[in-house]
């Protein structure tokens, strides 16, 4: 049982497995795409054929609805399936709705793609299985020793405060996983949501136990006497507001840089942090790290006495043609 060292590489449409004439989360059509979630980085229109979860096909369709509904291969969590002869599982990702790890497996040999994965509690979506592998083939975005992502209800709980707050957030996976830190924790808030990120909750109302409580903005709702509104909307209609009176402004990310300027920081991410990564390396015991998505000279730094690692997001492009 070898690893083989080029079994995933950087082309310029994306990750590909030659051994299985695939692509994982490929930016350009191709004829076999293995989709990880429905994220735009990750999740593009054209491919003949695109393997995926039931949640991620549902948000792509809506996305995309010029692609071919025949064209969506649905697989569910833990079911297997191959593509010329690789053995491919899909495992929950715990990042948004549908998020999936991609295990495939090869010669015996298991190599695991995360693509963005996430550790913390999030009713919104399904909560990450942790399997082992010999490769382990993970995103480093937040891959820093200095960043430790704080706990979700009490940053929520910054926003129980006596204003009309404008709440910047991404459309898919951050707005609704706030909703319900809202609807939970906060319930006396009403939730007012932009026009873009209302057809996202109705999808996720479809696949969630508990339905999430929500309305769509409106401008009179705004105007309206109260303090209890917070207004959810995208990074392009948050950053045209900024100069908006009579509310308080927040933006929730991970990063540090999106808080400036803001009356309160909301420090909100799907990613995994440092110690994260390093518990979750403990857990797949993997042979050997590769790294993407990210900077990863640090977990390189901290791993490479001790496993096979190397970063192959930076690799020079292989042109698909060769």
């Amino acid at each position: 049982m070898q690893i083989i060292e080029d079994f995933l590489v950087k082309r310029d449409k994306g990750y590909y497995c030659s051994y299985g004439d695939f692509y994982i989360d490929p930016l350009y059509p191709v004829k076999h795409a293995v989709v990880s979630h429905a994220h735009g980085d990750h999740a593009s229109p054209g491919h003949r054929n695109i393997y995926c979860t039931a949640g991620t096909a549902a948000i792509m369709q809506y996305r995309y609805p010029k692609q071919a509904l025949d064209s969506y291969h649905i697989k569910g969590f833990s079911e297997f399936f191959q593509i010329n002869g690789v053995d491919i599982y899909l495992y929950p990702a715990g990042h948004i709705l549908g998020s999936a790890q991609i295990m495939m497996i090869y010669k015996g040999v298991r190599y695991l793609y995360t693509g963005d994965y996430k550790l913390q509690e999030d009713r919104t979506c399904e909560p990450i299985q942790i399997v082992e592998a010999e490769v382990l083939i993970t995103e480093t975005t937040f891959a820093n020793p200095e960043t430790k992502h704080p706990d979700p209800v009490s940053e929520i709980m910054k926003l129980d405060v006596r204003s009309n707050i404008l709440l910047g957030c991404y459309s898919l996976g951050k707005a609704q996983r706030i909703t319900a830190l809202l609807n939970e924790h906060l319930p006396h808030k009403e939730v007012l949501l932009h026009y873009q990120i209302m057809p996202i909750h109705r999808i996720y109302d479809q696949f969630i136990d508990v339905p999430l409580r929500y309305e769509q903005y409106n401008r009179k709702s705004m105007k309206e006497a109260g303090d209890n509104k917070i207004y959810l909307v995208p990074p392009l209609t948050f950053n045209s507001y900024r100069r908006a009176k009579n509310v308080l402004k927040a933006f929730a990310s991970g990063w540090e840089r999106l808080q400036a300027q803001n009356d309160i920081s909301l420090f909100l991410s799907d990613h995994v942090d440092w110690n994260d990564i390093l518990y979750f390396v403990g857990k797949v015991k993997p042979k050997a790290i590769w790294t993407l998505h990210g900077d990863g000279r640090a977990l390189h730094a901290h791993f490479s006495e001790d496993i096979a690692i190397r970063d192959i997001h930076s690799q020079t492009f292989i042109p698909d043609y060769c």
